[in-house]
């Protein structure tokens, strides 16, 4: 019977060649300024028991930067929230509060 994998334990590689790379060394995400970025605002109710949440996408960048953001948002807004899978999730509709604080800070939101 085969083992499954977790996606903690990383997946060793061994090679003799001295230019051998693995995908994961290639991995090095820029985050772009905040006057670069387009995210995307909407408030979703699916799959959430019919609570709102305030949903934003399309944050290009580490994935720690998109965490920072996130943070910052839920401690404005004064609410909980998760910032994983490339999505801003903040418990609530807080669509006005957030889309002032982000043009405040120079972000573009649509």
């Amino acid at each position: 019977m085969k083992k499954k994998n977790n996606s903690e334990t990383p997946l060793i590689v061994f090679s003799t060649d001295p230019n051998f790379k693995t995908s994961a060394d290639d991995e090095v995400i820029q985050t772009l300024p905040p006057e670069q970025q387009l995210l995307r605002m909407t408030l979703e109710t699916k799959h959430r028991a019919g609570k709102k949440v305030t949903l934003l996408v399309g944050f290009i960048g580490a994935e720690e930067d998109m965490i920072e953001l996130g943070k910052k948002l839920k401690n404005f807004c004064g609410t909980g929230g998760a910032a994983k899978d490339g999505e801003i999730i903040l418990q609530g509709d807080h669509r006005e509060k957030v889309r002032g604080w982000l043009t405040k800070n120079r972000y573009k939101v649509k």
